[in-house]
């Protein structure tokens, strides 16, 4: 029994030190890979992947770094990989989504970069400016919470509305206080308010689908969402304790370079707006 307990500590010590020594040796790994392993992000297809394959092929390089560019077309899934490490980080989704999606699934994500906003725009093939649109006109709006909400929130900044006090953040027609065009308001699917426009006297048209029906923002809308302050702008995520993964660092920086700024600039003429 002595020489059993013996021989079990020293196999035990034996263990723990190979473990410890294994251990230490990956830490020494994982800082290396940090340094030298490919950055792998999640993204949406356009803008975000266009934009990040716009710097793995011109600028990345020239920083030392190595981007590889995972594309999905789903909201859920980019969060959950960055959540448990099977990217490195993701670019697809604003600062409300990202924290609603913590609150609701326990993750842990942050922002680390402000990047782009996809304004959402006022249309209309009745009037050709803002103040052309005719008392009792009709609005179409996008039908689901958030995005109803933020127009309201963006024809209350062009003041053809103002809203209650406080209802701002879930505000919905109800909460209109003042409408001095008494403008009507219907409620449609987002992704069919470039369509309303024959039958309504405006929309407003998030900028992803504004494209998708031939609109050029910069010279169609009657108004533009300004990014100044918006909460809407999209965003650069990471885990949260990765802020300081150089990799990161790299990426964020080359996001928000004056390059960066004018490829948007240059390739969606007004239908993404660089934040930075």
């Amino acid at each position: 029994m002595r020489n059993t307990t013996k021989i079990t500590a020293a196999v035990l010590a034996t263990g723990a030190l190979t473990l410890g020594l294994t251990a230490c040796g990956s830490d020494k790994a994982d800082t290396k890979a940090k340094a030298s392993d490919p950055l792998v992000v999640a993204a949406t297809p356009v803008p975000h992947a266009e934009i990040l394959n716009f710097i793995k092929k011109d600028l990345a390089k020239k920083e030392g770094l190595k981007l590889e560019v995972k594309e999905f077309t789903d909201y859920v899934t980019p969060n959950n990989a960055t959540e448990d490490g099977s990217v490195d980080a993701n670019y697809f989704q604003t600062t409300p989504y990202l924290e609603d999606f913590n609150k609701k699934n326990g993750t842990h994500l942050k922002s680390v970069a402000t990047v782009h906003l996809e304004p959402l725009g006022l249309y209309s093939q009745k009037a050709k400016k803002l103040e052309g649109l005719k008392k009792g006109g009709t609005v179409a709006l996008p039908n689901d919470a958030d995005n109803e909400s933020r127009a309201l929130r963006f024809l209350a900044a062009n003041d053809l509305i103002t809203l209650k006090k406080g209802s701002e953040s879930a505000a919905t027609p109800q909460d209109i206080a003042k409408n001095p065009k008494d403008l009507q308001f219907k409620e449609v699917e987002a992704a069919q308010t470039p369509r309303s426009l024959k039958d309504v006297d405006a929309a407003v048209i998030n900028g992803n689908y504004a494209i998708g029906a031939d609109l050029s923002p910069a010279k169609d809308a009657l108004a533009l969402e300004s990014t100044k302050n918006n909460e809407y702008n999209n965003v650069l995520a990471i885990k949260d304790g990765n802020q300081d993964d150089p990799r990161i660092k790299k990426l964020a920086k080359l996001l928000t370079s004056p390059e960066v700024k004018k490829f948007i600039e240059d390739k969606y003429k007004g239908s993404v707006l660089p934040s930075f």
